[in-house]
């Protein structure tokens, strides 16, 4: 079953190869939308794609960019039907369970997602940043993995402290990231509700690709295991972690991306880097078309 990808177009950094994929022009809100944004900008945006996108069972995967743009998934999330349990599955270097108390952002919208009703479980598979890590304990929302609705899966990073808040099993750290994904696999049979599947490329080592984030250690063969896996049960999908370059115009985003160490791109790398991303968009994109749910 094939479904038309549709890109949501911030930066410019997801090519369209054929006019069978839908392109929707968003380059004007980059500045308000980009990493993250107050409330008010995102409901706005939220209204002006309502007119736009496709209905939820007929989307294929949403490209919404670079991985700043992650919280969108929260916004495809929402649209989808209220009395169906999904279990989102995120990839991603980061937990994206973070505190951010000025709206939603990059960082913060996997929390969000476990507020909605619909979503009966969350996994973030592949986290190998800093981010689960004792320091930053407090910068992750609780009350998701407490209630055991949210679950951490990380390569080589301790989140322990779990322990002291009453959520000892919700992380799992491994080795190497085939032992989590094997084990994982394990678990997607045994939840067996339809599967969203959120895809950010820092998950992925930089010599597989390079994007705008620091990065994991997973594969691009992992990825296509975890879709095969999916078959069957795949109800909706995104994928994000392009890389672009941007100069915010806003002082305190300047400030707070820099807070997060994003990498400087040097220019004269960036079409090389961009026709590796598109070139692996087009890969995963062909694996999703054989494990949409019919």
């Amino acid at each position: 079953m094939t479904r038309p990808p549709v890109i949501l177009n911030f930066d410019d950094s997801s090519a369209q190869p054929n006019n069978t994929w839908q392109r929707i022009a968003l380059q004007s809100w980059q500045e308000k939308i980009r990493f993250g944004c107050k409330w008010h900008d995102f409901k706005q945006l939220e209204a002006h794609l309502a007119t736009q996108l496709p209905a939820p069972a007929q989307q294929g995967c949403a490209l919404l960019g670079s991985g700043d743009y992650h919280h969108l998934s929260y916004l495809l999330l929402s649209r989808l039907k209220q009395d169906e349990p999904i279990h989102l599955v995120v990839c991603d270097n980061h937990p994206d369970n973070m505190r951010y108390p000025f709206g939603i952002h990059c960082g913060s919208w996997v929390y969000w997602a476990s507020q909605l009703p619909h979503v009966a479980r969350i996994d973030v598979l592949g986290i190998s940043s800093n981010d689960i890590g004792l320091s930053h304990a407090w910068e992750n929302h609780w009350s998701p993995l407490k209630k055991g609705k949210l679950h951490y899966w990380s390569v080589q990073q301790d989140a322990s402290w779990l322990k002291h808040i009453g959520a000892k099993h919700a992380a799992r750290n491994f080795a190497f990231p085939d032992v989590l994904m094997a084990e994982f696999l394990d678990t997607l049979q045994t939840v067996n509700l339809p599967v969203y599947l959120s895809i950010d490329k820092d998950i992925l080592s930089k010599d597989v690709v390079k994007t705008n984030w620091d990065q994991g250690q997973f594969l691009e063969q992992h990825l296509h295991t975890l879709i095969d896996a999916c078959a069957g049960r795949l109800m909706g999908a995104d994928i994000t972690g392009d890389i672009s370059l941007y100069q915010y115009k806003q002082w305190f985003k300047a400030f707070l991306s820099k807070l997060d160490a994003q990498e400087y791109m040097p220019e004269a790398q960036l079409d090389l880097w961009q026709n590796q991303q598109q070139s692996l968009n087009d890969r995963l994109i062909e694996r999703m078309n054989t494990a949409w749910r019919e």
